[in-house]
């Protein structure tokens, strides 16, 4: 769950989004999206998909490690 909150954040920061409005596009609390970043707050797949569409990205590549990028 922590690698997940780290992409999300991750992934935020890098399209210069704000947790105010990643929340809104949520249609949540800028603390309760805080909680999601923070690990403190799991999400279900529906939510997970949501996210990965407000960042942009998809829900695969939020659950990946990053150790796939070596392999050869």
């Amino acid at each position: 769950m922590a690698r997940l909150a780290l992409n999300i954040r991750r992934q935020r920061e890098h399209l210069n989004y704000s947790q105010e409005y990643v929340a809104g596009r949520l249609n949540i609390s800028q603390s309760g999206y805080s909680k999601i970043e923070q690990g403190a707050s799991s999400i279900n797949v529906e939510r997970l998909y949501q996210i990965a569409e407000v960042l942009e990205i998809t829900p695969k590549e939020l659950l990946e490690d990053g150790k796939q990028e070596n392999a050869a």
